[in-house]
């Protein structure tokens, strides 16, 4: 079947077929987390960044798949010409940057982004993506080479390795242009070893030593369908995993990788060639099923360490499952590159749903559950023994043990629910949830039975009143995030909440609504700067505000002052003016609102246009980066008058800002205090961290002496570097021991 082989061609060459895949794949997936930290400044610090990063990886991905699989056909002479010239070509476009694109209109993300990220990042991402399947390729052509499918367990293992170094390694130690040169030397180090596999099959005169692909069997269409499908799910699972995380914690690139890096080993687990792991992590997928996905519609009081762990380890279990259910029904090796492409195809499939579809079409991260849902429908039966045989259960008694096991599986559902909604029975909601997934184990059998139960489970554990919130409308979903409207009649009182973090909150009493609340009380910060602008900066105080939220800022607006707020979010927007939150049009309806990113649309204002500007926008916990970098702050003080005060909110749970904030501070040698603010707690207000900032150290002085009674303090120690657009990093200011706290 396969043409004469020369000496250079007389070994496998195992070893240098898998070190040019691991180098190729842990490129790739660094370049990955690199171009989108680039794009960051660009887009607002949006958590849905990352998802758009990786429906356009994903895209890259599939057409470098195709072109392996096209360019597989042809004598590897010609491969490697037509390859060497890609790699050529693509290289013109090094070092990486971000292309120049004009920004998006307001409400245009969701399309401009993987527009921004293709046109960037494109041609390297597209021609070092087909190096894994073509190199498998060639390596197989070899008579002695064997199986080659434990070369695509290296390729996840390199492309972990890649996700890993970027947030570990590179992104702490090296600013983005150092990290561009140096993945631009990698590629021409790919370049090289790709140059040596294709001497090792060079004597190889036809296209190799396996059956050409023309000439195989055709692939029953059901069978490319069901690789399509067990690819797609644990994609867009990978994703929705990524949202929740970014969403209710912050966005970097330690939260990006981290599903998509276990998302990576699952694979390595999957594709070895010892077996036993991948079906051990199987059976184990089943039970991660029951207990971590029953929670899976849970919309909110459901955060911190512990969950963010569960959901991880259930990706990983249920990705291993599945992908080790695709290797299960893998082709032979001379369809290897449509298996591939197939697998890649679903990649993307996966990845348009959950970054693309789901925000447009679902008010909550609805595709999370449904893909849970999906994934035990795909889950291998088999990973469990059957407990019926071990049992001795004839066939004609299964019908009434079923009929049993659901009567039971009901009643423990209604008491889960039960405990749900009372507060004095919550405690008994974790051996209630327990007991539910251990009862579920025994539906596995009847695969109907298994999934009704876990969406029964879903619906006990929260699900039902997420159903209820949606019907109701309470929910607004954006580029930007989900957005939760709740009144309490009650309480006479209005929340607004960005994924699970408290955003603002308004009073519904028609005697209160124009009452500052929540982290703008009277004895915070802000209360006590925009309560006194007339007296410290004069009676035409121009304020601006970096983040409209609720709106409550403009409550303090007096007499005929300029107002005007900066707000990326269109629906943010809307319900500060629909009637939803009435501070706007109460307290200042001259104010002025501009619609896209803060810090670009602030640099287009004259110099000094404010003589207060406060900084308070966050994507749910967390400050975009972008707005915190050495080049932000310059954008601020060119906007502020000489004698202009600016107010820094750094209130946050996961991140301390504060050393990064005195560092830039004290590289600009600006005057600043510090008032952390600390309300009883059967009060409207919370706690709250606000920095006052000036070129004037009288004004700075004046603040102070505004409540004397609870004194303004210093910073504290600074970060021992100044934040910058291509070097700057949370990590090393990540408050890990509060995740400890949340639940």
């Amino acid at each position: 079947m396969g043409g004469a082989v020369n000496a250079s061609a007389s070994r496998p060459a195992r070893t240098l077929f898998a070190v040019t895949i691991l180098t190729g794949s842990f490129l790739l997936f660094l370049v990955q987390p690199m171009v989108a930290r680039m794009a960051l400044p660009r887009l607002g610090g949006a958590p849905n960044v990352w998802n758009s990063a990786m429906v356009v990886y994903q895209a890259l991905l599939l057409g470098g798949y195709y072109y392996a699989h096209r360019l597989s056909r042809w004598p590897v002479r010609r491969q490697a010409a037509i390859h060497f010239g890609l790699f050529a070509l693509a290289a013109l476009t090094l070092p990486v940057s971000l292309a120049n694109l004009a920004p998006a209109a307001p409400g245009n993300e969701v399309w401009w982004v993987p527009l921004l990220l293709a046109l960037s990042v494109g041609p390297v991402f597209f021609a070092v993506s087909a190096q894994a399947p073509l190199m498998q390729r060639w390596y197989a052509m070899h008579p002695q080479a064997g199986q080659p499918w434990a070369l695509y367990a290296a390729s996840n293992l390199g492309s972990f390795g890649g996700l890993i170094a970027y947030p570990l390694l590179a992104e702490p130690w090296l600013a983005l242009r150092q990290q561009a040169w140096l993945w631009s030397g990698g590629y021409v180090v790919l370049l090289v070893l790709i140059a040596l596999c294709a001497r090792t099959r060079w004597g190889i005169s036809v296209p190799g030593s396996m059956i050409p692909p023309e000439q195989s069997a055709p692939i029953p269409r059901r069978r490319t369908a069901m690789w399509i499908v067990l690819a797609a799910v644990p994609s867009g699972l990978m994703l929705s995993t990524t949202t929740h995380l970014t969403t209710d914690i912050f966005a970097m690139p330690l939260l990006w990788v981290m599903p998509l890096g276990v998302y990576l080993l699952s694979f390595t687990v999957a594709f070895a060639d010892r077996r036993g792991p991948a079906r051990i992590i199987s059976a184990l997928a089943w039970v991660g099923m029951l207990s971590v996905g029953g929670m899976a519609m849970v919309s909110y009081g459901w955060m911190g360490l512990v969950p963010l762990v569960c959901s991880v380890v259930l990706l990983f279990l249920v990705c291993t499952a599945l992908h080790a259910r695709l290797y299960d029904l893998r082709p032979e090796p001379e369809q290897l590159t449509t298996f591939y492409l197939a697998m890649s195809a679903g990649g993307a499939l996966g990845g348009v749903f959950t970054a693309l579809v789901a925000p447009l079409a679902f008010d909550w991260v609805w595709e999370y559950p449904l893909l849970i849902l999906a994934a035990a429908l795909l889950l291998p039966r088999g990973a469990l023994p059957d407990w019926r045989h071990f049992a001795k259960i004839e066939p004609e008694l299964r019908h009434a043990v079923l009929i049993a096991l659901l009567a039971t599986g009901a009643a423990l559902v209604w008491q889960l629910h039960q405990a749900n909604l009372y507060v004095d029975s919550r405690p008994l909601r974790w051996p209630l949830g327990a007991a539910a997934a251990l009862l579920g184990l025994a539906f596995v059998p009847w695969r109907w039975a298994a999934v009704s139960f876990l969406t029964a489970i879903m619906l006990a554990q929260g699900g039902y009143d997420t159903l209820v919130d949606s019907r109701a409308g309470l929910r607004t979903r954006s580029y930007f995030g989900v957005y939760t409207v709740r009144t309490y009649p009650k309480d006479k009182l209005r929340t607004m909440l960005h994924g699970t973090t408290l955003h603002g909150e308004q009073s519904t009493d028609p005697m209160r609504r124009r009452t500052p609340l929540a982290y703008y009380g009277p004895g915070s910060g802000a209360g006590l700067v925009f309560g006194n602008a007339r007296e410290l900066l004069g009676p035409h105080a121009r304020i601006g505000v970096l983040g409209l939220g609720t709106g409550t800022l403009a409550c303090f607006a007096q007499g005929d002052q300029p107002w005007t707020f900066f707000e990326i979010d269109p629906a943010v927007l809307r319900l500060s003016t629909n009637g939803t939150f009435t501070y706007l049009p109460l307290c200042a309806p001259q104010a002025k609102v501009t619609l896209g990113d803060a810090r670009l649309e602030l640099a287009k204002t004259p110099r000094g246009s404010f003589d207060l500007l406060a900084i308070d926008a966050f994507s749910s916990d967390s400050v975009p980066m972008h707005l915190f970098t050495h080049e932000a702050f310059g954008v601020y003080l060119d906007a502020l008058s000489p004698h202009g005060v600016m107010m820094v909110h750094i209130s946050n749970n996961f991140i301390d800002l504060e050393p990064a904030l005195a560092g830039e501070l004290k590289a600009r040698g600006l005057s600043a205090a510090l008032r952390d603010d600390n309300p009883q707690r059967d009060t409207d207000y919370w706690a709250t961290s606000w920095v006052a900032v000036s070129r004037d150290p009288a004004q700075i002085a004046a603040i102070k002496a505004l409540d004397p009674d609870a004194p303004w303090r210093a910073l504290g120690p600074p970060a021992p570097a100044v934040w910058r657009d291509d070097y700057a990093s949370f990590l090393p200011y990540v408050t890990w021991h509060n995740f400890l706290g949340m639940r």
